[in-house]
């Protein structure tokens, strides 16, 4: 009996560890799936941004994220072909209706309001994405890159932070 209990006691604190993770780690293709989704959306509603928002300091932070989510999916064009993993050319149906419909309703302070709340959940969880890719990553160059656009990323989340304690849209 107490040679059972030492056993299941042992299976048991071999197993926290596993338990404490957030989640299965992604594979390289899902990791550079959900990047290109990300880069292109947020281009895109950033463009969408220099129309519709109401506040100078939402378009400049907008046009931030539009010249660095461009380069960024330029720069995970060349990683997926170095890598020999695929990367989506458009953003996708699930990702259109979710992310990118919304904001066809809106314009003015509503736009900018939701844009902001936006940016700091969504660079929430990249960077929570990233920062798992950086550690699990199977392939050294997506592990890199990962790493590298961590400080870009934590950058544009501070920026939404800041734009959201200004109120502009509020």
């Amino acid at each position: 009996m107490k040679h059972a209990m030492t056993t299941i006691c042992c299976v048991v604190l071999c197993s926290i560890p596993a338990f404490a993770q957030k989640g299965p780690a992604m594979s390289d293709q899902q990791f550079l799936d959900f990047a290109a989704q990300t880069d292109m959306v947020e281009a895109h509603i950033g463009q969408l941004a220099q129309t519709e928002a109401s506040s100078p300091a939402v378009k400049d932070y907008a046009q931030i994220l539009v010249t660095d989510h461009t380069g960024d999916y330029q720069q995970l064009r060349g990683l997926a072909a170095k890598a020999n993993l695929n990367l989506a050319g458009a953003i996708d149906d699930n990702h259109n209706k979710a992310m990118v419909a919304p904001y066809h309703q809106l314009k003015g302070a509503a736009f900018d309001h939701r844009y902001i709340q936006d940016m700091i959940a969504g660079h929430t969880k990249a960077i929570g994405i990233y920062k798992q890719e950086a550690a699990n990553a199977q392939d050294p160059e997506v592990k890199a890159y990962a790493e590298e656009t961590l400080p870009t990323l934590e950058k544009h989340l501070e920026d939404a932070k800041a734009l959201q304690k200004a109120k502009p849209g509020a």
